[in-house]
């Protein structure tokens, strides 16, 4: 049965949320299978340790709020890292009630491995666009980020969020 259409009908075909979707899922789960296979990694691992090999020191919910994966997918992807050693938890120098994690030697042996292939894939995926295009879709993803956040409310996404210090943390629970 074929729901009737009407004006407030989503066209999945053309709904652009949906179309992000399908295209990250894509993507992700087509670099991963290279990463899963050979290291049994997991696509948050993966990205945990991307984050962590390009910005060490950062904490789990900076993690997340850095790739907006959602707490309970950082949280096991941090403790199946930590476990298989490719990870290491400290604590921060200033505040010890904050850990901070860092990328291990052999997790950065991985990284070293993985980051080829999943550069590989974007430069295969990106020769579909011509470079005019290529700088169109950096200014649209730009732009409608920044809006998503406005709209959201939400504070600008940065590639390394800035350590919160334990006072930052006590006035903020006020």
């Amino acid at each position: 049965m074929q729901l009737p259409r009407s004006d407030d009908t989503i066209d999945l075909d053309r709904f652009l949320p949906y179309r992000l979707s399908v295209l990250t899922n894509l993507v992700s789960s087509t670099i991963a299978d290279a990463y899963r296979r050979r290291f049994a990694l997991s696509i948050p691992e993966w990205r945990v340790l991307a984050v962590l090999a390009r910005h060490p020191g950062l904490s789990a919910t900076e993690v997340g709020e850095s790739t907006r994966m959602d707490a309970v997918a950082v949280s096991r992807a941090v403790a199946r890292l930590l476990a298989a050693r490719r990870l290491r938890r400290t604590t921060a120098r200033g505040d010890r009630r904050r850990s901070v994690l860092s990328v291990s030697a052999a997790g950065m042996a991985v990284y070293r491995e993985v980051a080829p292939l999943a550069l590989d894939y974007e430069s295969e995926l990106l020769a579909a666009l011509s470079t005019n295009q290529r700088a169109a879709l950096d200014h649209a993803l730009d732009a409608l980020t920044s809006r998503a956040q406005s709209l959201a409310g939400a504070r600008p996404v940065t590639t390394a969020p800035q350590p919160r210090t334990g006072a930052a943390r006590t006035r903020r629970k006020r």
